[in-house]
């Protein structure tokens, strides 16, 4: 029986699958399957997907039956996942407790399961974890053929952010010097790299920093990436009119870095600053503030305004490509 489905690149299989389970569009009666290179993903609503999926009908085989946890528990239960770690946000730590017990007794392919226990803090950005079954908090996770190392307890990590991330290296060139101000492990740098861009990944948690050496390695890219643990306003000086592309990953705070982004703009950059806003002007700081930061020393253009996620009630994560030519 042909059914609509989503089709992708095998690399970017999990990151797609996720972003589209988060949102309650696969077709569970289905199997995703890979045929002539391609992967398909079956669809329940194709016509709320955005414009960046590609929607085909394809003859597609019924998925045999599997354990989920649903079918061990008297609801649907809310976790994500991350390598082969679920993560719960429980309150209740009987709840949480039962639904990790019933992630293990599933078909799922998990081994540690995990409940925030604090929100993010601190200047690294990072929380507490229960550890309620497995080894610890390291993990690797895997999107759009890349491969992240890492420990949930010591850096921050949000797979929520795999589709975006992408969206971003899309638009990388091959010799492209690329600088990220704030880069944990290495999402933005990774990906950056593999498309053949010289890029520094700068971060204030010497533990991301490991880890994100450690990644370039896992990924075949040590010779494009320069990792270093430092406060970047300690860094611009020696990168000063070098990078040709920024990322600014680092909302609600991002506007106290601009003036360092500014000095660190090439002739012409592109810059990717993020920014949670009110739903009712989520643009409009931001860019008020790069053009105060830029100008007039720059010619500032705002070639995308884009909305990442919901943040919480009325409050929108936002991201503003913005081309800065001297």
């Amino acid at each position: 029986m042909e059914v609509p489905c989503v089709r992708v690149e095998p690399e970017a299989g999990e990151a797609t699958r996720s972003t589209l389970a988060e949102a309650d569009l696969i077709d569970d009666d289905y199997e995703i399957f890979v045929e002539d290179g391609w992967l398909y993903v079956p669809v329940t609503d194709p016509d709320t997907l955005s414009n960046e999926y590609e929607v085909v009908r394809q003859p597609v085989p019924e998925r045999e039956t599997q354990t989920t946890p649903a079918d061990l528990l008297a609801d649907e239960p809310s976790y994500e996942r991350l390598g082969d770690a679920a993560l719960l946000d429980e309150d209740d730590e009987e709840r949480a407790r039962e639904i990790a017990a019933a992630i293990l007794d599933s078909d799922l392919p998990v081994e540690t399961v995990l409940n925030k226990a604090s929100k993010v803090k601190g200047e690294t950005r990072v929380r507490d974890w229960e550890l309620l079954a497995g080894e610890g908090t390291e993990v690797v996770h895997r999107e759009y053929g890349c491969e992240f190392a890492l420990d949930l307890a010591e850096v921050y990590f949000s797979p929520r952010l795999a589709t975006e991330r992408h969206r971003v290296a899309q638009q990388v060139g091959s010799e492209e010097r690329a600088f990220d101000m704030f880069a944990g492990v290495g999402p933005f740098v990774i990906p950056f790299a593999k498309r053949g861009a010289d890029c520094v990944g700068v971060d204030v948690n010497e533990t991301a920093v490991d880890y994100l050496r450690e990644n370039a390695r896992r990924n075949g890219v040590e010779d494009r990436v320069t990792p270093i643990c430092d406060d970047v306003r300690e860094v611009v000086p020696e990168y000063e009119n070098w990078a040709d592309r920024i990322v600014m990953n680092l909302p609600h705070s991002a506007d106290a870095f601009l003036e360092s982004a500014v000095a660190l703009a090439g002739e012409d950059c592109t810059l990717h600053y993020y920014d949670i806003q009110h739903e009712g002007d989520p643009f409009g700081p931001g860019e008020r503030a790069i053009r105060e930061a830029a100008e007039p020393q720059y010619e500032v253009s705002v070639e995308t305004r884009h909305t990442v996620r919901s943040y919480a009630p009325h409050e929108l994560n936002v991201c503003l490509d913005v081309r800065l030519e001297r």
